[in-house]
């Protein structure tokens, strides 16, 4: 099947699949780096230094969100596989030798437009079949650790904050905890100071602990629990005690994401629990639910936009195929930002905050393509 498939392309459409195959592979590479770089990488930061979850458990939270990256990554990078060939052909005179010899800009862009078609195909195979699975694997993976509260052997002077989001939007200290040292998974001199309660602080101390999902244990030690001027109302000591500080985390963890779910789950969700969620949550998962759809058409709409701006006039004599491409990458993702608010205010409906960047830009894709496929230039 493969054979015949490979049979039916002219030479012609094997030689622009090439070129365009060896950049979308780069740009598969480079997009994908730069998500890694600017948010997921620090998410993985942040697990290691706050929650204490060690370092080969947080690296793979980070990959089991690498499909996810790469979903993203995939029509940007058609995008840019897609001007930059074009504007190579171009500067170099191919497009103006196979306009002369009567290859319509259609026939040149058709091989294109096929392989967008294709990553667009694969792009929804993946966001329905492994995404889901990987977020779920992810989520699982960090309520565990988190649950954990691991605290990497050797470590010394560790600090640990839990912050609180106060309903005003401002963030106070809710526990801080200090471990002197851990040796074979002992904490030594370790305290809490808890300021969960409005009224009242806690702190606990205790010559040794450990971690567990059930919590952290303390062994040998004493609970003092003081008012907001710090006097001293009851003091409490114990041989052993177990407390569990990770719930806050767990529960919001455990939140229900549209990304843990492909279309047929994700719609039944919705349905079944209307009534649970607020208005406002209702229309997120209504928008997912759309957008998992729109996503994938995208990388056609990308390439009909890209397509007509790629072939670049004889008198340009320099390549501006990767600005263009940053351009559209721009303006495609502008217009998403602003549709996803308008969605999520809902001051329009999930279905068209999920369409409206492609609409738009497709469009306006059309009227460029139809210009240049029919002008001279």
């Amino acid at each position: 099947m493969k054979i015949k498939f490979l049979d039916k392309l002219t030479i012609l459409d094997r030689y622009i699949l090439v070129q365009v195959l060896e950049i979308f592979i780069m740009g598969i590479v480079i997009f994908t780096s730069i998500i890694f770089a600017s948010d997921t990488f620090i998410t993985l930061i942040k697990q290691i230094t706050l929650y204490g979850i060690p370092f080969n458990i947080a690296l793979m939270i980070v990959l089991l969100n690498l499909p996810q990256v790469m979903v993203m990554a995939i029509p940007m990078s058609v995008l840019f596989s897609t001007v930059m060939t074009l504007n190579k052909l171009s500067l170099s005179s191919e497009i103006t030798v196979m306009r002369a010899c009567g290859i319509g800009l259609n026939r040149i862009a058709k091989p294109i437009f096929i392989f967008a078609a294709s990553m667009s195909l694969l792009t929804f195979l993946v966001n329905e079949t492994i995404v889901p699975v990987t977020n779920s694997q992810s989520k699982t993976l960090a309520v565990w650790a988190l649950g954990q509260k691991n605290i990497p052997n050797g470590k010394q002077n560790f600090t640990f904050k839990e912050i609180k989001e106060n309903p005003d939007g401002s963030k106070t200290m809710k526990r801080l905890f200090f471990v002197q040292k851990c040796e074979d998974n002992t904490l030594k001199n370790v305290s809490v100071v808890d300021f969960s309660n409005d009224k009242t602080i806690q702190v606990i101390q205790s010559q040794t602990g450990s971690t567990s999902p059930a919590g952290w244990q303390f062994n040998r030690g004493a609970v003092y629990t003081m008012n907001k001027d710090e006097k001293i109302l009851n003091t409490t000591w114990f041989s052993k005690s177990i407390v569990d500080f990770g719930m806050d985390v767990k529960d919001a963890l455990t939140e229900e994401e549209a990304t843990q779910y492909n279309v047929i789950a994700l719609w039944k969700y919705v349905e079944n629990n209307a009534k649970k969620h607020d208005p406002k949550t209702r229309s997120l998962f209504k928008i997912e639910l759309h957008n998992k759809f729109a996503f994938p058409v995208t990388t056609v709409v990308l390439v009909l936009l890209g397509v007509p701006l790629a072939i670049t006039p004889p008198r340009v004599r320099y390549n501006r195929g990767f600005l263009f491409s940053i351009l559209i990458i721009f303006l495609y993702y502008l217009l998403r930002a602003l549709s996803l608010s308008f969605g999520e205010t809902m001051a329009i409906s999930p279905f068209l905050a999920a369409w409206i960047p492609n609409v738009i830009l497709l469009i306006l894709g059309s009227i460029l393509y139809y210009k240049k496929v029919y002008t001279i230039n």
